[in-house]
C-alpha cells in the first residue's frame, strides 16, 4: 500500500439533512411570510426568516 493513498483520501462526507431540516428536526416556518427559517419548530417565540429578520432589525433601528 502506498503511504500517500492513505494520507490524501478524503474524509467521508456527512449525511446532509434533508432541505428544511437540521438534526432531523423540521424548521419553523416565518411568522410574516411563511419561508422556512433557520430555527428548528421547538423553537419559542415568533421566529423569523433570514430576509424578514434583516427587515424588521432594519425597522426598529431606524425607529428611534
Amino acid at each position: 500500500m502506498d503511504e500517500n493513498a492513505a494520507y490524501c483520501a478524503p474524509p467521508a462526507a456527512a449525511p446532509r439533512p434533508a432541505p428544511g431540516q437540521r438534526d432531523g428536526e423540521p424548521f419553523a416556518d416565518c411568522v410574516l411570510c411563511g419561508e422556512p427559517t433557520e430555527y428548528p419548530e421547538s423553537v419559542k417565540g415568533a421566529t423569523l426568516c433570514p430576509v424578514c429578520e434583516w427587515q424588521e432589525a432594519q425597522r426598529t433601528a431606524c425607529s428611534g
